[in-house]
């Protein structure tokens, strides 16, 4: 595999992470009116691109393929409890 292959794979694994993370982080002030995260938008994408990013990998050594729809479920999930977390929505 050329090089220029192996990026295309591992760009195609990321992005729905990358987009997951990104959206999540652009429509939390909308959804969570009340409980305001006290990290900047572009950390929040990160860690919740990181978080989902993260179950991806796990999803890809348990099942031993990606694009498992459990995977996506549980990426998602994930995702919502770093930003529950981020937002400390616990609190009330």
């Amino acid at each position: 595999m050329s090089l220029f292959g192996l990026l295309d794979h591992l760009l195609n694994f990321i992005a729905p992470a990358l987009v997951v993370g990104l959206l999540v982080a652009a429509t939390a002030p909308m959804l969570m009116q009340k409980a305001r995260p006290n990290h900047s938008w572009l950390t929040q994408s990160a860690i919740n691109t990181v978080a989902c990013g993260l179950v991806l990998l796990g999803g890809l050594v348990i099942f031993g393929r990606d694009g498992k729809m459990a995977t996506y479920v549980a990426m998602v999930l994930a995702c919502a409890a770093c930003q529950w977390f981020a937002a400390k929505a616990w609190r009330g």
